[in-house]
């Protein structure tokens, strides 16, 4: 870690917990299938990438859901568009406790930003139930933050990443980007960011940073 100031952290699968066959079976219980190619190892692709970039307002992404009902629904009616954003956020596990007071620990050493590929729906019910939960709010964890529907560009593009350092002024070279995709670390690297890839639900911080909040490491939610 030596010369390192900044840490970039990713949201999916860094922080936040997922669960990707919990969603797949919510939308099947609503008689919508067909989710599961543009969801390959969580990768979102087609309008579902559209969505993530904010090219794509809710009340569209709810209508291609709805879209996507098959003919052996077993719903008696289109699902509402409470229904579709409930399952949709099911795919969200929730932000283990112990990774939040990890990241309150950090942010007194370094500067800690957030670059995400998320979208409205999961980036409100994280604000919920996870960035302002105990009276907290995302500044208690985050210098600053960037998502891909508010940038409209999403990892792995190079754009997305030379827009983070324009606008923060963070130097590359004294930069951790913290992200569950080898194609999204190829790309940092790039600008000549240094890079961890965390293991599926690591207490990536806690091995990064020896003795960092030791007795919350393997902590429950």
């Amino acid at each position: 870690m030596k010369g390192i100031r900044n840490l970039l952290i990713d949201f999916g699968g860094v922080l936040v917990d997922l669960d990707k066959e919990r969603c797949m079976e919510h939308f099947r219980r609503l008689g919508i299938g067909g989710l599961e190619t543009l969801l390959q190892n969580c990768h979102q692709r087609g309008f579902l990438l559209d969505f993530e970039r904010g090219l794509l307002p809710k009340e569209a992404f709810f209508a291609h859901i709805r879209s996507l009902i098959t003919a052996e629904s077993p719903a008696p009616a289109a699902p509402t568009d409470g229904a579709i954003a409930g399952a949709w956020n099911s795919f969200l596990a929730g932000v283990p406790r112990y990774k939040l007071r990890q990241l309150q620990e950090l942010k007194k050493t370094y500067r800690i930003l957030l670059l995400s590929n998320t979208n409205e729906l999961h980036w409100d019910w994280a604000l919920l139930h996870d960035f302002t939960q105990e009276g907290h709010t995302p500044a208690d964890y985050f210098d600053d933050i960037y998502l891909s529907f508010r940038l409209h560009l999403a990892k792995p593009a190079p754009e997305i990443f030379a827009e983070v350092i324009r606008r923060s002024g963070i130097l590359p070279e004294e930069t951790l980007f913290i992200d569950d995709s080898p194609a999204n670390c190829r790309a940092a690297e790039a600008f000549g960011i240094r890079t961890f890839t965390p293991p599926e639900r690591a207490d990536w911080a806690s091995g990064l940073f020896p003795g960092l909040c030791g007795s919350w490491a393997g902590a429950p939610h």
